[in-house]
């Protein structure tokens, strides 16, 4: 009776994994409902794109499908030819009757014929006679959208194959997000690397915390977007990204962490997105990485083991076996004490310096009075 409780009520860690909005490679948990019939013929408008995002395995039954039945269909149109002519075994001929296709006697010489017109085979035992109009014309059309078959199909094919989100699976973020100090604030520090020596070039990281909010008007706002600002040393654009990168976000009072605790973090409900935009410098395509954290996923008092390091020949070493690992740090319990002790030791230092002021110039003793001393005219004789 336990255990069945305890399948029914999971932590609140569970229960938001299960309603993440994005998943840690990237791919969005959310589908569409209720769709009116008018808008899904927009997916038949839009072809292109819905033939280079479908599955492969329907790629490839497109493919055999549009070989095979164009084959078929053409093959129907040479039998009719064949039979309206008197071509066909059993046929009776004339005398002096003359063929519109050589060797097509049946339906399955036709398919053959059919093939072999389409894919420029030619073995030379089935032919055309030239006597008939009729067979001209449906050899060119057949050839013209045989063309057009071949084309469509090595489009798809190589779109899909050089699709930019094929890059974005070289580019990887750390499991987990930690807080701690950096240069004397409160951060939230992520981490990404890009496995491949080839650059993304004018990359730029950003981040969506999704939440639910109520408005002052009580309405329920489901998933609702801040934005959050991450940055790296050098700024925030146009990474260098030949080596994995340590991104922070600033905590303070225009942060939506600022009024979260190590204890209270837990608790909450929430999803980090957080994104990375960039040009594949090989391809010139541009691909976005996506990922996300949820609140048992940042780890509160804890800083990123260093990874790179100098080998004796001089060359940079990454070590991706600590890429996610973290080690504890002393760090504030939560953003609003740290600035109140920052303010008060700001003001400690500021009442410090005005005492050292005060006993450079002296001390205004109010007990004594300031008064004009005139020169005296009287000269005491000895």
């Amino acid at each position: 009776m336990f255990q069945l409780l305890q399948s029914h009520i999971q932590p609140a860690g569970h229960r938001s994994r299960k309603t993440r909005l994005v998943t840690k490679d990237g791919r969005c948990n959310i589908e569409f409902g209720n769709i009116e019939s008018g808008n899904q013929f927009a997916y038949l408008v839009d072809f292109w794109t819905t033939f280079v995002e479908i599955r492969w395995r329907f790629v490839l039954l497109l493919f055999v499908a549009s070989f095979t039945g164009s084959w078929f269909i053409f093959s129907l149109l040479w039998y009719w030819i064949a039979k309206s002519n008197g071509d066909l075994t059993g046929q009776n001929r004339t005398d002096g009757h003359v063929q519109c296709i050589d060797n097509v006697n049946g339906l399955t010489t036709a398919f053959l014929y059919s093939l072999e017109t389409q894919t420029t085979i030619g073995y030379g035992g089935r032919a055309l006679t030239g006597h008939c109009a009729g067979t001209v014309a449906l050899i060119i059309v057949q050839s013209l959208i045989g063309v057009f078959i071949n084309c469509f199909m090595c489009g798809v094919i190589l779109a899909k194959i050089s699709l930019p989100k094929r890059r974005a699976k070289t580019v990887t973020f750390s499991d987990t997000a930690v807080i701690c100090l950096k240069k004397g604030s409160l951060c939230l520090l992520i981490r990404v690397a890009n496995l491949r020596k080839t650059l993304l070039i004018g990359s730029q990281i950003y981040g969506k915390l999704l939440r639910t909010t109520t408005t002052p008007d009580g309405d329920t706002i489901i998933l609702d977007q801040v934005h959050i600002d991450f940055m790296v040393d050098a700024g925030k654009d146009n990474l260098f990204f030949v080596c994995p990168l340590t991104l922070y976000h600033v905590i303070n009072r225009s942060s939506p962490f600022y009024e979260l605790s190590a204890d209270t973090l837990p608790l909450q409900d929430f999803e980090l997105v957080v994104f990375l935009d960039g040009t594949a410098e090989s391809t010139s395509s541009c691909c976005q990485v996506r990922t996300s954290y949820i609140p048992q996923e940042i780890q509160w008092g804890y800083s990123f083991l260093p990874i790179i390091s100098k080998t004796k020949t001089g060359k940079y070493r990454v070590d991706f076996s600590n890429f996610s690992k973290s080690v504890r740090v002393t760090t504030p319990h939560c953003a609003q004490c740290f600035e109140t002790d920052v303010d008060q030791r700001n003001h400690n230092n500021h009442n410090q310096e005005n005492r050292n002021n005060q006993q450079k110039m002296g001390i205004n003793n109010l007990g004594f009075q300031a008064i004009d001393i005139h020169d005296s005219m009287d000269v005491t004789r000895m």
